[in-house]
Parts: structure tokens; sequence; C-alpha cells
């Protein structure tokens, strides 16, 4: 047998393959698509491997994994109209900040802020912080003296939609009391907005009500009890008599 023969044998038993996609190093696919002068219908496939061995880069709470996929409008942060507390007590933690004044936009540049206030309080001490937000809205905009139109403009940063009432940092540790409120308040000061401190087992918060020896039923419970049917009181129907000019 000729060495043309058992060269071509041998090429035969290379695309032999019990995987339904032949793995292949690339160099030696690439050196061989550029030798042929003439493509044929058994010619094979430049393959790239199905894995890879590059980790994934994770995003966290400031960064979110994927970009989104459709620029997001400005919106609102979710407002509870249905009586939800979710959100507004501690979870992990042994204290939290919660924001008390009126729901907004934080950038992830001042929730980073407010964590390294937090971080630098506390050096030294052992506990652990949680971040119950995460900033996954991008920003856009567009530069000065930019006329109206002409899309929505490029990416500025990301930011998070954060509901009055909501917890936003958590603490556990062999820590004082004392110490975390000034570490709070130090974040607090960095931060757009008013903040309170909070305790585990304080009573959750609707809106701005805070369910202290009230339950939910009563909340949604209209103000008046007035029986289906019935008129008002005599003494609410009632007209006062007119006052003459002369008296």
């Amino acid at each position: 047998m000729t060495s043309r023969g058992i060269s071509s044998i041998a090429t035969q038993f290379e695309r032999l393959s019990i995987v339904s996609t032949p793995l292949r190093p690339l160099g030696s696919i690439s050196s061989q698509s550029t030798n042929r002068t003439t493509v044929s219908r058994f010619a094979i496939p430049f393959i790239y491997r199905p894995f890879s061995s590059t980790p994934t880069k994770a995003g966290t709470w400031l960064l979110p994994t994927m970009p989104e996929k459709k620029r997001s409008r400005k919106g609102r942060p979710r407002v509870p109209t249905g009586g939800s507390a979710r959100g507004t007590t501690l979870v992990w933690g042994d204290f939290g900040m919660r924001m008390c004044d009126h729901h907004r936009r934080i950038s992830a540049a001042q929730l980073k802020n407010g964590e390294d206030a937090i971080k630098i309080r506390l050096k030294g001490m052992k506990y652990r912080l949680y971040k119950r937000v995460c900033a996954s809205i991008g920003v856009y905009s567009s530069g000065n003296e930019v006329r109206m139109g002409k899309g929505k403009g490029t990416f500025d940063h990301w930011a998070s939609r954060i509901a009055v009432s909501k917890v936003i940092f958590e603490v556990r540790g062999n820590i004082h009391e004392q110490v975390v409120r000034d570490a709070f308040r130090i974040a607090g000061n960095k931060m757009p907005g008013m903040y309170e401190f909070v305790k585990k087992g304080d009573p959750p918060v609707v809106g701005i009500t805070k369910m202290e020896g009230i339950t939910m039923e009563e909340l949604k419970r209209p103000r008046r009890k007035i029986p289906l049917g019935s008129s008002l009181p005599p003494s609410e129907t009632t007209i006062p008599p007119a006052v003459s000019a002369g008296a």
C-alpha cells in the first residue's frame, strides 16, 4: 500500500467521532482551510469548543451581571397601594437603616459612599453587612445644549429605585448599638434622603404607617363605619338657620 493510500485512510479515521460535533484543534482546521483551494460538500465546518474555562464575571449589588436588553425608563419606585409591608423589616441583621421620608432613585455611587462610611466606622470590629437593594436600573442622559429628540441618550450610571420605608443596610455582629447608630448616621449624611434606625423585632410599615397595635384588617377598614343603605346622622343632615343681615 502506498503512502498516499495510508494517509487517506488515516484522514477518514480522524473524521470518525462518537459525538455529534467532532472536536478538533482549531489550529489544524484553520491551516487546512487555508491550504485548500476548493471546498467540497464533505468539508468539515469551522467548529468552536462547546465549553470554556474562562470564569464568568458575576455582577455585584452595584453592577448587574447582564446588561439591559432595553433601555430603562425613568419610572417611579414601587408604591404598596395594596397594603404590602415587604422589605420594611429586618431579615438577617440585628440593626438596620430604613428610609423614612420619601421614595427616590439612588445612584450606585451614592450607595457605595454609604457602604464605605459604614465600613470605615466599623473598621476592626467583627460584623457582617447586608445590602437589601441592588442597582440594576440604567440611567441614560444627553449632553448639554442638545436638541430634543434623537433617541433616549447614552448610558450614564446605574441606579436603584428605593420605596419609602425600605431597609437598605443591615448589620449583624458583636457590636454595641450606639456604635451601629453612629455608623448609620454617618452613612445617612452621605446619601440623599432621611433615614431611621431600626432593630430586630420592630413592627413593619405600610407606606408611612407603622403597624404598632394595629392589624392589616383594621388599616384597610374604612375610617367611618356606616352600614350600607343608611343615611347620615340627623345632626349632620340638618341645615343651620340663616342669619339675617340686620341681626
